[in-house]
């Protein structure tokens, strides 16, 4: 282990044990429930031991709730993604039911996608999902938006090439 990496250990060493258990108690202040406040608290530190650095911390605790407040973000999105999958699953036939594994493939390419497109800037992200969703045209969008018809068509090359690297990320 280089010294470099000695010395971030130590840091999150330090960090973990002096803050994990108030981080775990205002996770399930906030989560309502110990399970997962408990794995955000664990995220966290793993969020924090990826970043390959823990710097010198005056506010260690608001340092950890950035991080954690991130992640349930992050987690409520999922949520939200998966009720609305869902939704939409209970509609179809029993006949056209997916697997279970297929439904959790769908499920976590659908939120990759939404990771990707939450990377995008409104405009783009908006016409990206006025095309897919409402099936507008190039032409109704620019109009909406503001923008040129080129604009929307540099808007879904972006929007597409994110999605696509977001299929290829999380297979």
């Amino acid at each position: 282990m280089s010294s470099s990496d000695a010395v971030l250990h130590r840091r999150a060493e330090t960090l973990y044990a002096e803050h994990h258990s108030w981080l775990a108690g205002w996770l399930r202040h906030r989560m309502g429930g110990e399970d997962v406040a408990a794995d955000l608290a664990q995220d966290t530190f793993l969020r924090v031991l990826a970043s390959r650095e823990v710097p010198l911390l005056l506010e260690p605790r608001a340092f950890l709730a950035t991080i954690a407040r991130r992640l349930m973000a992050n987690h409520y999105r999922r949520e939200a993604i998966e009720r609305a999958y869902l939704e939409m699953l209970a509609a179809l036939p029993e006949a056209r039911m997916p697997s279970p594994e297929d439904r959790k493939l769908v499920l976590e390419a659908l939120c990759a996608i939404d990771r990707a497109l939450d990377t995008l800037p409104a405009k783009a992200r908006e016409a990206f999902l006025l095309a897919q969703l409402e099936g507008m045209k190039y032409e109704d969008i620019a109009a909406r938006l503001g923008v040129t018809t080129r604009t929307v068509g540099n808007y879904m090359v972006r929007a597409v090439q994110a999605c696509f690297f977001a299929q290829e990320h999380s297979a």
